[in-house]
């Protein structure tokens, strides 16, 4: 999935832990009425307030003047969202649930509790940590660049607007950074030394390689040519006046002012406030009640689990020597890595096409979007992830992408590509995404919503979809699979360990090491990832063991009237939920095909 700045991504959060008490009885017509007024007349209070905060879900819901602007990421902005969401949350606690129908009451419950969990982040203030390993408003600038399509003149302008809004965006990240140096609330320097290597990237970058003039290029070919060269050169005049300087801004500023001051150990542990900022973000994001300690035990176990079907998977292939050894013929065997960066793009790209040609005997309802396999851009591919998913929009004329990391070739096992694109594309992430995107029923908050439990769990999910849709064909696949969810298992003791226990990033990195086929350099690059982003981790296993504790429930409860592809579709096309929601939602589905 996408990352945007930090401060970008606690001000938008929208994981909320719902109610436990939402019920799904039946309730009096003229209840039902009086109460579904005001809550509509809430929502779309909230929805028009969300247009007007957030430029990025305005622009995708078709408000064309919102392309000229940037999010404001300040914490003068964050401070005054308080009121506001505050109004919001008093009118809907006012509303008895008892009044409202059985959908009213999930749409009541998710909209109260992401205004909770919103209203209590900005407390804390966690757009302190304004960057991570994969940078900061040069990477947020970067993929809004990526993902835009000009099909006019006036779109152009606009963009020439919002790029000229960069220069605000880079000054409040770097006020927000310099306000974690005051408060001891800060990256560690592994962190910063890879936001420098990516600033230095930016600072390089020149009119024949800037990805925020590469957006000239997509204007329609029937505008005349220097109509489309007047506009791309008005754009670089921008990008040298604003964007150029504020790229040396920040790269000065994490070389000769935070640099000197970042401390060796990572870790929230070791911030001032660091652990009550964690215990709220693993809420946050696993829309759970689970603690720190829980967590991690249930990491702890997972690992125990995975690693005995390793063991099976790695005599299925025939080796007869000690796990160790298995990972090293794995990491080492010239037989597993693509010999170009072209052969990986298209193993990766026949891979896809393999799952789409498994969907229909799984899902009942497919998205219209259709997706893309493209490479990581160059520029930032060294602290990239291995892969990742780039939402589309259909209204704005962009393809999902499915984005492969084409760089480390002897990194990038290719035992491993089937599990990261059942996962990042179908039926993974692009699936789910472009159905909830396309879920026209919904209120707009429910198909805008970042809920990470249910978009990663479901990722995770889709990989294990991959043994029932026979698409692992030999041991190694299947081995691959395992060490993936591996992966995930140690995400959830490693990312507990580094920011609740106080671990070194040796003992996080244990775990990965000792326990998956994952290549030292992805290694590295996720650990500084968790360092850098605390809490996120913890949200794919969490989601991921509860989607599969629902299936087993509704498999249980249906027997022989199970159907997968009804089952997919009760999971889907509403939108993404928050895990206590999914639960009551899913469970009255359930009841629903139980009934005579």
């Amino acid at each position: 999935m996408k990352r945007t700045t930090a401060a970008l991504a606690a001000l938008m959060l929208a994981c909320a832990t719902a109610p436990a008490s939402v019920a799904m009885g039946q309730t009096p017509a003229v209840a039902v009425q009086t109460a579904s007024a005001r809550l509509a007349a809430v929502i779309a209070d909230y929805e028009a307030y969300r247009m007007r905060v957030d430029p990025m879900t305005a622009a995708a819901e078709g408000d064309d003047t919102a392309f000229a602007r940037l999010p404001d990421v300040s914490r003068a902005f964050e401070l005054a969202q308080a009121a506001p969401m505050q109004t919001l949350l008093d009118r809907l606690d006012a509303i008895a649930p008892e009044g409202l129908t059985a959908a009213e009451r999930i749409n009541h419950a998710f909209l109260a509790g992401m205004l909770r969990r919103e209203i209590a982040g900005i407390a804390l203030d966690a757009g302190r940590l304004s960057f991570d390993s994969e940078g900061g408003p040069g990477n947020f600038a970067g993929y809004m660049a990526r993902s835009t399509r000009l099909g006019s003149a006036v779109e152009a302008e606009r963009y020439i607007q919002r790029l000229r809004a960069l220069g605000r965006t880079y000054d409040d990240t770097i006020a927000n950074a310099r306000r974690g140096l005051e408060t001891g609330l800060v990256q560690p320097r592994s962190v910063v030394e890879s936001a420098i290597a990516l600033a230095r990237n930016d600072v390089a970058l020149t009119a024949a390689d800037d990805p925020l003039l590469a957006a000239f290029d997509t204007l329609p070919a029937a505008m005349p040519a220097e109509e489309r060269a007047a506009l791309k050169r008005q754009g670089q005049a921008v990008i040298e006046a604003v964007a150029a300087p504020s790229r040396r801004a920040w790269l000065a500023f994490l070389t000769d002012d935070y640099l000197p001051q970042a401390p060796e150990a990572p870790g929230l542990a070791h911030r001032p406030g660091g652990r009550d900022l964690y215990a709220y973000l693993v809420g946050a994001y696993t829309t759970t009640d689970l603690t720190p300690d829980q967590v991690h035990q249930l990491g702890q176990q997972e690992v125990a689990r995975i690693r005995a079907r390793m063991q099976t998977e790695m005599r299925a292939a025939g080796w007869t020597g000690d796990f160790a050894g298995f990972l090293t013929f794995l990491r080492s065997d010239p037989q597993f890595y693509a010999a170009s960066r072209e052969g990986l793009l298209e193993k990766a790209s026949e891979m896809a096409k393999r799952a789409d040609d498994g969907l229909p005997a799984l899902f009942g309802t497919l998205p219209r979007l259709t997706y893309g396999v493209r490479p990581v851009a160059r520029e930032i591919e060294e602290n990239y992830t291995t892969g990742r998913y780039s939402p589309g929009s259909l209204r704005n004329g962009v393809a999902g992408g499915y984005l492969v990391n084409t760089s480390r070739l002897d990194q990038r096992p290719l035992y491993e590509l089937p599990a990261l694109t059942l996962h990042e594309a179908v039926p993974g992430h692009h699936l789910q995404i472009a159905l909830q995107q396309e879920a026209d029923a919904q209120p707009m908050f429910r198909r805008r919503a970042g809920v990470t439990a249910f978009t990663e769990g479901w990722g995770l999910y889709a990989e294990f979809l991959g043994e029932e849709m026979g698409f692992y064909r030999t041991p190694y696949e299947r081995f691959g699979r395992l060490s993936y969810e591996m992966w995930r298992a140690c995400r959830l003791v490693a990312d507990t360990g580094l920011h609740w226990l106080g671990w070194t990033t040796e003992q996080a990195r244990a775990c990965f090491r000792d326990n998956s086929a994952l290549a030292a350099h992805n290694i590295e690059t996720e650990l500084q990832r968790y360092i850098g982003w605390p809490g996120q981790a913890t949200a794919y296993k969490i989601g991921e063991i509860r989607l599969r504790q629902i299936r087993q429930r509704a498999e249980a409860a249906l027997g022989l009237g199970f159907d997968i592809r009804a089952f997919h579709d009760a999971l889907l096309v509403e939108g993404a939920l928050p895990l206590d929601l999914l639960d009551v939602r899913m469970d009255a589905w359930i009841a629903e095909q139980a009934a005579p």
